[in-house]
């Protein structure tokens, strides 16, 4: 890895995108202009975005800068970790089989289904009445 290297990645989560660009460093973090503390405030959301970089094993070595929209906050962290994973796999390709074996590489293709017309919601009917 040379040290103008850059690996890029876009993860999808819900209605979250997140672009993700990793650089060898100290493991500086940075969100949207704040730091990973400040933008995913509960630690399950941080567990699970930097959870790709926990399984190959080089917490500590990239900087990963993130911009991400769209969505909340367990919907961004699903992204983010996406795109973390598919960075991971274009910096070094040796790592695409234990990402994908966890699942990191797979997008979730669990969206709300939309609501229709008659419905009160995407399934829910009124009640019936039989007079």
């Amino acid at each position: 890895m040379s040290e103008l290297a850059q690996y890029r990645g876009t993860g999808k989560r819900k209605a979250s995108v997140a672009r993700v660009i990793l650089k060898p460093g100290d493991g500086t973090t940075w969100f949207n202009g704040r730091t990973i503390e400040s933008y995913f405030p509960r630690a399950t959301h941080r567990e699970l975005a930097l959870a790709p970089l926990k399984l190959a094993g080089v917490e500590g070595t990239f900087d990963v800068r993130v911009r991400v929209h769209g969505g909340g906050p367990s919907g961004q962290a699903g992204a983010v970790r996406h795109g973390i994973a598919r960075a991971l796999v274009e910096a070094d390709p040796e790592l695409r089989v234990p990402l994908k074996r966890a699942g990191f590489l797979t997008r979730d293709a669990r969206i709300v289904e939309r609501k229709k017309a008659g419905l009160h919601k995407a399934r829910k009917a009124p009640q019936f009445s039989k007079r």
